[in-house]
C-alpha cells in the first residue's frame, strides 16, 4: 500500500462508496489495489500534467481514422494505414485515433463483440504494436453498450453468473421511462429471449447494442481491466464513448447522472496511478455547458470533444458571419491546469448539432441544415419525450458542406479556411481521415445493403487509387491533402499552438475571425486572422500592431511571406483567405 498515493486510493475508495454503498467498501478496494497491482504502480517523481512534465505540446495533432481507411492488396489494412501515414503525414501527426478495432456487428464497429482482440480483418496487436512504435496511439473504450452477438450477452442469456447482472431489464409499461433522453428514433428497450423467459433490456443505440449495468461493480471492474489492457498495449488517450449515458436511473434522464461523473473521476485516479502519462478524453455530443461539465474541477476528464465547433463554424463559414462563433469563442472558459479542448471539425460520426443548442437560434441551425441538404447531406435525427423528432446530426462531409457548387475553387479555399480555424484554436487538434484527403460525399454508402446515414462520409481506398488522386496536382483532392499537411507542420514547429499557450479573441467585423495566441513564457505571439466571407476585407494594421507589438516585419508564418499593407494602413483579405502572422 505505501507504494500507492495514500490519498488517491482514499479517493478512489470513496467514490466505490459512494456507487455501491459503504458495505461493499473495503471488499471492492481490495479488488481495485489488486488489479492495480497487476498492471503495475505509480512511478515515483513528478506527475503528468504539470510544467514538470507535461500532458501535451504544440506537436500534438491526432489523425482519425478507421484500421481499414486504406487497403492493399496482400497487406494487412493496418500496416496499410502505417505505411500511409510514414509517407504522407510524417511530422504533421503525432497521434492516431485507430477507430473501433475490434470484432464488432454493428455501428461502424461501435457494437463491439470482444473488447480485448483485434478484429482479424484488420490485423493483429503486432500490427496494433507497429503503429505504437512510431505514433502515440488512442483507443476507444465502448463502455455504455456492447454487441448482441458478444460472449457477455449469451451468458447473460443463459443466466450465467456474474453476466446475469451485466445488462439491465426494465419493466415496458414503466411510466418513469418516459423521462429518459432519447438519441436515436426508435424504442429504449428491446425484448430478448433468456433462459428464464422474454426480457426487455435496455438498449439506448439501437436493437443490436445492448446497454450494460455499471450497478454492478463486475462491470465496473471489467472495464477498469480494459482500460489498463488498453493502456499497457500501447494507448496514451483513451476515449470515452457515449459516456453521458453511462449510469441510468428510473425517474430522471439518465443523462450526466452524478454517478456517471464518478465513474469518469474514478477512471482518472486509476489512470493516474498506473499509467500518469495517459489522457481521458470524453465523447458527449451534448449542448456546450453539459458537454464541458467532464471537465469535472480539473479531476475528470483531461480533454473533452469541442462539440459546439463544428457546427458553429460551419454556421459563420456558410453564412459569412461569424457573430454567433465570435461571441462563443469569447465565453470558453479559462480550464483548469492537465485539460484542453479535442477540437475537431469533422469525425467518423458526422455534425453533431446538440451543442449549437443556445448558441444560436433555432431558425439559424434550420438554415444550415437546408444548406447541407443542398449539398446532398442526410440528417439525422433523435426522439423527443413528446414523440416528435428534433435533428441530431448531419451527416455529410465536412469538404462538401463548404462546397460551392458555382464556385469550386471558392468552395475549396472555404474548406480549407474552416480547417486553419481550428488548427489555430487553444486545445488540441483532431483531424477526420476523409478531410485531410479533401473527400466528398460518398453516396453509395448508406444505399449499401447493411450501410447508413453515417457512412457518407466513410469511405475506403485504394492504396494505389488514392495514391495517384493525391500525387496528381490537377485534382482538387491533390491541393487540399498538400495544403493540409503543410499547414500542419507549421503549426508543429510553433510553441504559441501549445495547448496550454494563451488565448484572445480580436473583436472583428463579423465576416472576419480574429485571435492571439500566446506562448506559456509570454515570449512570442501568434495572430490567426480569417476572411470568412466569400468577399475581399480588409484588417487595421493597428491591431496586428497592438496584438504583437512593434517590429520592422510582421510575415505570415503558413508562407514565409511578408505581410505587405494597403494605402490606408490595412491588409486586404481575399475570400476566405487567413494568415497566422508574426512579428
Amino acid at each position: 500500500m505505501k507504494l500507492l498515493r495514500r490519498r488517491t486510493f482514499a479517493s478512489m475508495k470513496k467514490r466505490l462508496a459512494h456507487l455501491y454503498g459503504h458495505d461493499r467498501t473495503d471488499e471492492l478496494a481490495d479488488r481495485l489495489y489488486m488489479l492495480i497491482g497487476r498492471y503495475g504502480l505509480q512511478p515515483q517523481g513528478g506527475e503528468r500534467g504539470t510544467s514538470e512534465i507535461p500532458y501535451w505540446d504544440e506537436k500534438d495533432v491526432v489523425l482519425i481514422t478507421y484500421g481499414d481507411m486504406v487497403s492493399n492488396q496482400g497487406e494487412a489494412t493496418l500496416s496499410t494505414l502505417k505505411k500511409f501515414c510514414d509517407l504522407r503525414l510524417f511530422g504533421a501527426i503525432n497521434t492516431i485515433h485507430i477507430l473501433p478495432f475490434y470484432p464488432y456487428s454493428s455501428d461502424g464497429g461501435f457494437s463491439v463483440i470482444d473488447y480485448r482482440a483485434v478484429d482479424s480483418n484488420l490485423g493483429t496487436w503486432s500490427d496494433i504494436s507497429k503503429l505504437g512504435q512510431t505514433y502515440d496511439l488512442m483507443y476507444d473504450l465502448v463502455l455504455n453498450h456492447c454487441s448482441v452477438e458478444s460472449s457477455w450477452f449469451t451468458q447473460y442469456r443463459n443466466r450465467v453468473y456474474p453476466y446475469a447482472d451485466y445488462f439491465i431489464e426494465e419493466g415496458p409499461n414503466d411510466e418513469r421511462l418516459k423521462y429518459v433522453t432519447r438519441p436515436r428514433p426508435w424504442p429504449l428497450l428491446t425484448a430478448m429471449e433468456t433462459a428464464k423467459g422474454e426480457k426487455h433490456v435496455w438498449t439506448t443505440f439501437s436493437d443490436d447494442q445492448v446497454d450494460l449495468n455499471f450497478k454492478s461493480p463486475d462491470v465496473l471492474f471489467e472495464f477498469l481491466d480494459i482500460l489498463l489492457r488498453y493502456i499497457d498495449s500501447g494507448a496514451r488517450i483513451i476515449r470515452l464513448d457515449a459516456v453521458a449515458f453511462l449510469w441510468k436511473e428510473l425517474g430522471t434522464n439518465c443523462v450526466h447522472l452524478h454517478e456517471t461523473h464518478e465513474v469518469v473521476k474514478l477512471m482518472r485516479e486509476v489512470l493516474q496511478t498506473v499509467a500518469p502519462q495517459a489522457i481521458l478524453l470524453t465523447e458527449t455530443n451534448v449542448p456546450h455547458e453539459e458537454n464541458i461539465s467532464y471537465f469535472g474541477e480539473g479531476d475528470e476528464a483531461h480533454m473533452v470533444y469541442n462539440f459546439a465547433l463544428p457546427p458553429l463554424l460551419l454556421h459563420a463559414l456558410l453564412k459569412g458571419d461569424t457573430k454567433y462563433l465570435q461571441a462563443w469563442a469569447r465565453e470558453l472558459p479559462l480550464l483548469p491546469e492537465g485539460c484542453t479542448f479535442f477540437n475537431f471539425t469533422a469525425s467518423h460520426d458526422g455534425i453533431g448539432v446538440r451543442a449549437m443548442d443556445g448558441l444560436v437560434p433555432d431558425e439559424e441551425l434550420d438554415w444550415v441544415i437546408e444548406r447541407v441538404k443542398e449539398r446532398e447531406g442526410l440528417v439525422s435525427y433523435r426522439a423527443m419525450p413528446d414523440g416528435t423528432q428534433k435533428p441530431y446530426e448531419l451527416n455529410i462531409t465536412y469538404r462538401d458542406a463548404l462546397s460551392d457548387k458555382q464556385n469550386k475553387a471558392q468552395g475549396v479555399r472555404r474548406f480549407l479556411c474552416s480547417q486553419a480555424i481550428m488548427l489555430g484554436l487553444r486545445g488540441i487538434p483532431g483531424v477526420y481521415f476523409q478531410s485531410i484527403i479533401g473527400a466528398r460525399n460518398w453516396q453509395e454508402g448508406p444505399e449499401t445493403e447493411s450501410g447508413e446515414k453515417r457512412d457518407i462520409n466513410r469511405q475506403r481506398w485504394d492504396w494505389d487509387a488514392l495514391n495517384d488522386t493525391l500525387d496528381n496536382s490537377d485534382k482538387d483532392q491533390a491541393w487540399i491533402h498538400n495544403l493540409y499537411v503543410s499547414m500542419l507542420r507549421v503549426r508543429a514547429t510553433h510553441p504559441a499552438f501549445h495547448p496550454a499557450a494563451a488565448q484572445k479573441i480580436i473583436p472583428t467585423e463579423s465576416e472576419l475571425f480574429s485571435f492571439i495566441r500566446i506562448t506559456t513564457d509570454g515570449e512570442r505571439k501568434i495572430l490567426c486572422i480569417y476572411n470568412c466571407s466569400d468577399e475581399p476585407q480588409t484588417f487595421a494594421q493597428s491591431v496586428i500592431v497592438e496584438a504583437l507589438g512593434e517590429s520592422q516585419q510582421y510575415r505570415d508564418i503558413l508562407s514565409s511571406a511578408p505581410i505587405e499593407w494597403g494605402d490606408e494602413s490595412q491588409i486586404e483579405l481575399g475570400p476566405y483567405q487567413y494568415l497566422w502572422a508574426e512579428g
